[in-house]
């Protein structure tokens, strides 16, 4: 029997998750709606996977996942939230986290990520992949783009996605919450970045470059 600690706060989530895991018939779930609940069951007993809610009250899922691969190293974790968060992914690798399941997911993908991280393998949706593609030196080479491209920020990537939209920068200033100034310094960081010398540019260099597609684009961008 596949023993699997679930740990979330929302007592509807974690019912219809425990129903669609046991459906399996050699998976048992154990439930924890608070951090305090989860590290006494683990100390307890021991899981072969962990499903941990991303926003615990007082205390992060990963965090709390830290905590918990302290005392049972070898259980593979997955986070399970109702968002992607590519902005957390570097932290999620460190941490050593198997990856991370939507909770809009259904039966299928479910237990398929549950059984894929039991194999020692990374969760990662394609959605958050492509999200997470960023520019490197080489990748930058390969496509003609020439060397001395740096790495493309979530903030950058961010911006790209509203200039290709049409936002203009007052738009994209007032929805980041940043002044005008503060956001022409990181126009300007990432020009530089990519090597253009105009908003146009940068939206279709990025396009070039694989990080945005047709889609992003609604109406042509301001220059």
């Amino acid at each position: 029997m596949i023993r699997i600690l679930l740990v979330d706060d929302h007592p509807a989530v974690m019912a219809g998750t425990k129903v669609l895991l046991e459906q399996e018939g050699d998976m048992a779930v154990d439930l924890a709606e608070t951090a305090e609940k989860a590290m006494e069951l683990v100390r307890r007993q021991e899981y072969e996977l962990m499903l941990i809610d991303l926003h615990m009250p007082h205390l992060n899922g990963i965090d709390l996942a830290k905590q918990m691969l302290a005392i049972a190293p070898d259980t593979a974790v997955l986070i399970y939230t109702g968002f992607e968060f590519t902005h957390h992914f570097n932290l999620m690798v460190e941490t050593g986290i198997s990856g991370f399941v939507l909770k809009t997911s259904n039966k299928e993908q479910l237990v398929t990520s549950v059984r894929c991280a039991l194999r020692g393998e990374a969760v990662l949706p394609l959605t958050l992949v492509k999200q997470l593609r960023r520019i490197s030196v080489q990748e930058a080479e390969a496509t003609g783009g020439g060397s001395g491209i740096g790495v493309i920020s979530n903030k950058e990537y961010d911006i790209l996605k509203q200039i290709a939209r049409g936002k203009s920068n007052k738009e994209i200033a007032e929805n980041m919450l940043v002044s005008q100034r503060s956001l022409e310094y990181t126009l300007t960081s990432l020009f530089q970045k990519l090597g253009v010398k105009s908003r146009i540019e940068a939206a279709m260099k990025a396009k070039n470059l694989g990080l945005l597609s047709d889609s992003d684009f609604s109406v042509p961008p301001r220059s």
